[in-house]
């Protein structure tokens, strides 16, 4: 399994348009010229949406696979990792499939999404097969509760192996949507208690102006970062950044 990127950017995500900057990548073209940038600016990996034409998040594996065709021409030294984000209106079966069709090297899912409820056998089954495929799972953990389940699915072999890839998400529920550092202290107890007798690869996601903040934070705790128009707009000062690019430089100034 490759390892995380100590910086991976999220140019766009599901749901911010050029309504909200006009820099934040729509089409194929303009997020693999974004990953080139940012590579420049530091980063190491791509966290990947496609839109369709109308702008809309898709999970998609022929836009997937476009997308991973033109960033192995333009970055092959990039990691990419694609998503399976439900938002709303795909079910774990979609999800799944996409990950089949697609075979990418590296995928994120949520926890929440692919196992819902209690019946685990196909996400179980989808789990080992990609295992078997050596795709670089990443999983997705919204809140403390989120990990604690997480550890439990590892525990039942719902999630097969002792080296595992984690994001946590900060402040996704917080007021207006602005990740202050704490937010990671509650994730910190269970991954050292749980996790102790894992291979843990873990990064963190942050909301808002803090974003920086949130990730130097999370690094000096020996976690890694995912940073990006997806979930923050800021730099450090609280001007509006102008690219994803000046978020990746922000973050490597901001850690010395």
């Amino acid at each position: 399994m490759q390892p995380l990127p100590k910086i991976m950017v999220a140019p766009n995500g599901a749901r911010r348009t050029k309504s909200d900057h006009p820099a934040l990548p729509m089409t194929i073209e303009e997020t693999v010229a974004t990953a080139v940038a940012c590579h420049a600016a530091g980063a190491g990996g791509l966290h990947a949406h496609v839109r369709d034409e109308t702008g809309a998040h898709v999970l998609d594996a022929g836009l997937y696979r476009e997308l991973l065709s033109q960033m192995r021409d333009s970055a092959p030294q990039l990691a990419v990792q694609i998503t399976t984000e439900a938002v709303g209106k795909y079910s774990p079966e979609d999800q799944r499939k996409l990950v089949e069709d697609v075979v990418p090297e590296a995928v994120s899912i949520a926890v929440r999404e692919m196992v819902p409820d209690e019946d685990s056998k196909s996400a179980a089954r989808f789990y080992a097969w990609c295992r078997e495929a050596g795709i670089a799972v990443q999983h997705i953990l919204y809140s403390p509760e989120d990990m604690a389940r997480f550890f439990e699915l590892v525990e039942a072999n719902v999630v097969p192996g002792e080296d595992h890839q984690l994001l946590c998400v900060l402040g996704r529920y917080a007021e207006n949507q602005e990740s202050v550092p704490e937010d990671l202290d509650p994730f910190l107890p269970l991954l050292h208690e749980r996790g102790q007798d894992l291979a843990l690869d873990w990064a963190v996601c942050a909301f808002g102006h803090r974003e920086t903040d949130c990730l130097v934070h999370a690094i000096s705790k020996g976690g890694k970062a995912r940073i990006g128009f997806e979930n923050g707009l800021w730099n450090r000062n609280g001007e509006l950044a102008a690219d994803n690019a000046s978020r990746v430089r922000d973050l490597v100034e901001a850690l010395g």
